[in-house]
């Protein structure tokens, strides 16, 4: 595991990049303020560990004062090496919590063989960890999405859910008690898989229950690689669409009171 000095110039510049794209995200959304207690999710994964890196950097020249707590969930896995993240985090000096809950054994009862099961494991192990978060009082509960995964998400919604929606950088839970923030939304997954490898984190791979990520996830990913290689910056484009709605040029009454539109003229005579 590479610390700061070991970093070539070039790894330096990424972490750099990615640390700014992080603290325009938090500021952009309010996502962390002055006194709260964050409550890290870490997978084992490179963008949670990307996560977990960035906040402590900027925890170090934020303006604000805020604590930082990382939290795993062992779902009892068989082959997970369930050392590797408490060694780690020791390594840091982060405080942490490991939670142990067999989810992976509610997962393989419910769900068919052959059928994908990341669905429900991601269910159940997001409801592990809220309940945890509310418990101890955590004020945001800082998740690994990353620009990448909002954009594959909004393709998902819109294929398959007829619905245009992705993830927001910051939300209230479904029950009210937490404050999730993605504080990763600016940042390019291509970066944070170079950045894991240039800062040699202990990755953990997630397959080790045998399931497949969900396929329409991943054709979604194919189609975005796809328009990337062919058009380059389309991407980016999408990326900025995301903040730039205009309510009034899409169908939803919901959003945007048509039936109320009357000519200026009338108006003003009204």
């Amino acid at each position: 595991m590479n610390d700061e000095g070991a970093l070539s110039a070039t790894a330096r510049r990424l972490e750099s990049r990615l640390r700014s794209q992080v603290g325009k995200a938090i500021e952009d959304y309010g996502m962390i303020a002055d006194g709260d207690r964050v409550m890290v999710c870490l997978s084992g994964g490179k963008d949670s560990y990307a996560l977990l890196s960035l906040l402590i950097a900027l925890q170090r020249a934020a303006p604000v004062s805020f604590e930082l707590v990382a939290v795993n969930l062992d779902q009892k896995q068989p082959g997970f090496p369930a050392h590797v993240l408490p060694e780690y985090l020791a390594s840091l000096g982060v405080p942490f919590h490991i939670l142990e809950q067999d989810t992976y054994s509610v997962v393989k009862r419910v769900i068919p063989e052959g059928k994908t099961t990341c669905g429900l494991c991601s269910r159940l192990r997001r409801g592990a960890l809220y309940s945890f978060a509310a418990a101890q009082g955590f004020d945001k509960i800082a998740l690994g999405h990353h620009r990448d995964d909002i954009i594959e998400t909004l393709f998902l919604n819109l294929f398959f859910g007829g619905t245009i929606k992705a993830m927001p950088p910051k939300l209230r839970s479904d029950d009210g008690r937490n404050v999730v923030i993605r504080p990763l939304a600016y940042c390019r997954e291509s970066e944070l898989a170079r950045y894991a490898t240039a800062k040699q984190f202990p990755l953990i791979p997630c397959n080790l229950c045998g399931a497949q990520e969900n396929l329409q996830r991943q054709e979604i990913k194919a189609m975005l690689a796809d328009w990337e290689r062919r058009f380059p910056g389309r991407i980016d484009s999408i990326a900025a669409a995301l903040g730039n709605v205009a309510p009034s040029q899409l169908l939803d009454t919901q959003l945007f009171d048509f039936a109320g539109l009357a000519a200026a003229s009338r108006a003003a005579a009204d």
